[in-house]
């Protein structure tokens, strides 16, 4: 079935238009709570949000649709991605929303739906319940708005300062929380355990979530590293289920560096899966691999979207994979990526050896890689655009096994994205211009 409403991270769009309008929001509620009262005689659903303007009337109408279905609702407040996730396996809940445009403009909104497991739904479970969301549209009366339950959030922040007794020792450490999810909880948790801390992105506002800082803006997070002297830095998204960190000498350490340096350190100290595997997705950089394997690593590359990588996971029983983009799995810990916990992972490997970031990265050839979006109007098979596809064989055929090309549609926005990978720039850059105009000729708005 062509899906209308779920992308690869739930359901996102501009909030107040559809399909993140009240009435639509509704109608999810309603279509969940249907859902979880076939298989639990008491349910109950609870729900997050991050710090956006929208998250409250959003939360709000998606409770009203739960409730006409008898579905009871605990409002965790503003809390992140992955603590919707802990408190839908560990509460007595049916299921958890998670209402949150992670790394998009406060403008934007989404809504994501967890089950009792605390993983995403799969895609086929999503079908049925968009198919019943299209069939039942809601009602667009206003709601009243939700009370937290602060208790919610104190028992994920105990569940991530268990994982790392010992605590942090005096570690000084930048933390930017992009004025979302994790504003509140990261500096907390932190300095909990013992770390001296500097807060940066730390005052949401309702619309200045993303805004030039957090994961997908490092400039800020880095000068301060330098001008405080810091041994880390970490910044987190929106929803704060990715992190990307800054070395004490200002250098980035995405997500490619993080799996390569906990998957040595745990197969050095056996906690890596036998036979030792770490699973990718197609956007990790070839040099990952490479230093992967000459560890006697194995790295498994899967669609681009975390709940494909722990499906992987979970299939293969490894206990690390992630993205490049800074969504890391830790599997013995948690159901889905987890910045703040990816935080403590990379600070405990720190700590154990006594290495900064440089010295535990210094291995990782990064291969040149440029990534071009290009914004369409229409999706369409790429087997079909023949010039397209014979500039991706171009590119294919310069390269050979040293390098790599990937052109795929974006599950959450209207864009192609192009990206090409190989040992030199301007070879990379070129053919990553070419494909990207290709597909602008053929698709572009």
């Amino acid at each position: 079935m062509a899906r209308t409403l779920f992308g690869t991270d739930g359901i996102r769009g501009v909030a107040g238009e559809y399909p993140l309008d009240g009435r639509t929001a509704r109608a999810i509620g309603a279509a969940l709570g249907r859902w979880v009262r076939r298989s639990h005689a008491d349910p109950r659903v609870v729900v997050g949000m991050d710090t956006r303007e929208s998250g409250p009337w959003l939360a709000a109408e998606l409770a009203a649709g739960l409730g006409a279905e008898g579905v009871g609702v605990q409002f965790a407040g503003i809390t992140t991605t992955p603590g919707c996730a802990f408190m839908a396996k560990t509460g007595p809940f049916a299921a958890g929303v998670m209402i949150s445009a992670s790394h998009n403009p406060y403008r934007d909104n989404g809504i994501k739906v967890l089950g009792h497991s605390g993983y995403k739904l799969p895609d086929d479970q999503e079908e049925l319940l968009e198919a019943d969301i299209l069939a039942h549209p809601g009602e667009d009366r206003g709601a009243p708005p939700l009370v937290v339950d602060a208790g919610l959030d104190r028992a994920y922040l105990d569940h991530l300062a268990a994982t790392l007794p010992g605590g942090l020792g005096g570690m000084r450490v930048v933390v930017d929380c992009a004025n979302g999810s994790a504003s509140h909880l990261a500096p907390a948790l932190f300095e909990r355990l013992g770390a001296r801390v500097d807060p940066a992105g730390c005052s949401p506002d309702g619309r200045n979530i993303n805004l030039n800082c957090g994961s997908l803006h490092l400039d800020a997070l880095r000068a301060a590293v330098l001008e405080r002297s810091a041994d880390v830095g970490v910044a987190f998204d929106g929803d704060a289920d990715r992190a990307l960190f800054v070395s004490g000498s200002g250098k980035i350490v995405d997500g490619d560096a993080v799996l390569l340096l906990i998957a040595r350190h745990w197969k050095d100290q056996g906690r890596l899966s036998n036979p030792p595997l770490v699973v990718a997705t197609v956007m990790s950089n070839l040099g990952l691999e490479r230093a992967l394997a000459s560890y006697g690593i194995q790295m498994i590359r899967t669609p681009v979207g975390d709940k494909y990588v722990l499906e992987e996971m979970l299939r293969r029983g490894a206990v690390l994979g992630g993205e490049q983009s800074g969504h890391i799995i830790f599997r013995d810990y948690a159901t889905t990526g987890d910045g703040m916990l990816t935080a403590l992972r990379v600070f405990e490997v720190m700590r154990d050896t006594g290495a900064d970031l440089d010295e535990l990265t210094r291995d990782l050839q990064v291969y040149p890689q440029r990534l071009v979006n290009v914004r369409v109007r229409e999706r369409k098979d790429l087997d079909q655009l023949p010039a397209v596809a014979a500039e991706i064989r171009a590119a294919e055929s310069a390269f050979g096994a040293s390098g790599r090309v990937l052109v795929r549609f974006s599950g959450t926005e209207p864009l192609a994205r192009v990206m090409v990978e190989g040992p030199d720039l301007k070879r990379v850059e070129a053919f990553a211009h070419r494909i990207a105009a290709r597909i602008r000729a053929e698709l572009g708005e």
